[in-house]
Order: structure tokens, then sequence, then C-alpha cells
């Protein structure tokens, strides 16, 4: 009995000493995740932080240099140094704004049709097929830009637009370029939604548009604010489909419809050649794309906060 007594003790000390290790080991591995974790987040503001620095390093000269008059003036000319950021800027906001205008209810009808009102047997081709626009390279939309919808528009519309390029052009070229992302995100946030909501609404004999307005949309707003500012970011730095259809103007003039340019298509031409102070003031353009991006998403995370504190 005694010896039977010492053996069992032994096997318990055995066992104990055991969970004590693999105590251990989980709280070494425990550990060792939480500070890799860590690691890479510090690695992504340390980027953020480089990219910002370097930014405003190079573009320094050309701030310092021509001053207030590169925010004002109108005119971007490099053979007399004259570098004037305004056409850009312009051209940049008036593109997105396009865009954007024209995107978002027609991504919002996509969205309700594909969850609300289209057939189980098309419900998935057709999410499939806008989830593949997404993937096209800009490049093939810009082309098309500058085959197809500027000849038309010039051809039907002569005097809207006369050159068929320009300005709104190139919006509606961002609008069929992110029409997919805020589609998707919208169709899968409105796919969140219990069927028990929808099904209790429809009982109380409300409309599928009484349903969508009342029901629907006040669950899932902050995605669909989401989505349309990550439409609205890809807007402003899109390169090469506005490279080809905005025209490429570099004095400034306050129209919708004429020709112009934006800061990611400026720099996109000038870059490869630019040295001394126009490389300073086309790095500078890119500082201040950046800042207008960072500023975008702080008010989208504004928003969307404002909005999670008014949700029921």
């Amino acid at each position: 009995m005694k010896n039977s007594a010492t053996a069992d003790n032994r096997h318990l000390l055995r066992a104990s000493s055991g969970e004590l290790k693999a105590l251990k080991r989980n709280g070494m591995i425990d550990r060792l995740f939480e500070r890799s974790t860590l690691f890479f987040a510090l690695v992504v503001l340390v980027l953020l932080g480089s990219i910002m620095a370097s930014l405003v390093m190079s573009g320094w000269p050309a701030l310092s240099t021509l001053g207030l008059d590169f925010f004002t003036t109108d005119r971007w000319a490099a053979n007399v140094e004259k570098f004037g950021a305004l056409p850009a800027i312009y051209g940049t906001i008036v593109t997105s704004v396009v865009a954007v205008v024209i995107a978002v209810p027609v991504s919002l009808g996509i969205a309700i049709f594909l969850t609300e009102q289209c057939p189980m047997v098309l419900r998935r081709p057709l999410g499939t097929t806008v989830e593949l626009l997404a993937g096209v390279p800009s490049i093939i939309y810009g082309m098309w830009g500058v085959e197809v919808l500027a000849p038309f528009l010039q051809s039907y519309f002569p005097t809207i637009f006369p050159a068929g390029t320009g300005l709104a052009t190139a919006g509606l070229i961002l609008a069929v370029m992110i029409i997919p992302f805020i589609t998707a995100i919208t169709r899968d946030v409105m796919l969140t939604v219990p069927s028990m909501m929808r099904e209790s609404a429809y009982g109380l004999g409300c409309t599928t548009w009484e349903v969508v307005r009342s029901v629907v949309f006040p669950s899932v707003r902050g995605g669909m604010v989401g989505g349309v500012i990550l439409g609205l970011g890809r807007a402003l730095g899109e390169t090469m489909a506005v490279t080809f259809v905005i025209g490429n103007n570099l004095f400034f003039s306050p129209t919708l419809t004429g020709q112009g340019t934006s800061i990611a298509a400026l720099i996109a031409n000038q870059f490869p050649e630019a040295d001394g102070l126009q490389r300073s003031a086309l790095l500078a353009l890119g500082l201040m794309l950046f800042v207008i991006t960072f500023i975008v998403l702080a008010i989208a995370r504004y928003m969307l906060n404002r909005i999670e504190r008014r949700a029921p």
C-alpha cells in the first residue's frame, strides 16, 4: 500500500511538472506572438513616418523657394521654373468629386439589386463579375477612355465636350473604376443584416424600398461610408487612367468639362525627366496628395465614429 501511494505521488508530481512546463511554454509563445504583432504594427508606423519625412525633406527646397506662390499660382511651366500647384489641386478635387457623385448612387443601386431583388441563379455570377471589374488594371480603363469614351463624348456632345478629353471625362473613368469597390463592400455589409429583420419588416407590410431604407441602411451605414471613402481614396491617387483622358493642360481653368491635370497625372508625366527645383516641386505635390488623402481618411474615421455613437 505504501509503495502504491508513493508511486501515485510520483505520478502526480510528474504530471504537475509537465503541466507547469506546458504553461511556461504557452506563456512564452503568447509573449512571442504579442511582441511580433507589436513589431509589425510599429513597422507600419515607421514606414508611414519615413515616407512622410522623405517627402517633406525632398519637397522642402521647392516649398521654401516658392512659398505660398506654390499653392496659389495658376501655371506650371518647368522651362521658366514656374511651379504652381493650383491646376493640379483643382483637377484632383474635381475629378474625385465627379467620380464619387456618379459612382455612389450607381453602386448602391447595384448592391441593393444583388442583395434584395436579384434571382438566386444570377446573384453569384453578377457578384463575381463586379468583383472581377475591380481587378482590371487601371491602364486598361485609360485606354478604353481615350479610344472609346472620349470620341463618343466628342461626337455626340460636342458643345459640352469639345475635345472629348477633360476633367469630366477623367471623372467618368474614375467612377467606372471605383464602382466595383463600393459595390462589393456595400453588398457584403448588407448581407450581414439578419434575414429575420427583413422578414419582420415584410410581415408588417413594408415595401422593398421601405425595408432597404428603414432596416438595411441604418444597420450598415458605417460600412457603406467606409466603402465610399475607400473608393474616394483610389480616385484621389489614380494615375494612368487619368493621364490618358484628362488632357494634361497645365494652366488653371475653373471648368468642369475642359482639359486640365491632376497631381498624380502631373507627377507621372514629368517626374522621369525632372531634376533640381522641378523634381523638388513634384515631390512637394506628392506630399500634398499624401496630406489630402490623410485628411480624407481622418474625416471618414470621424464620420464613422459619429455614426457608431448614434447607433442604438
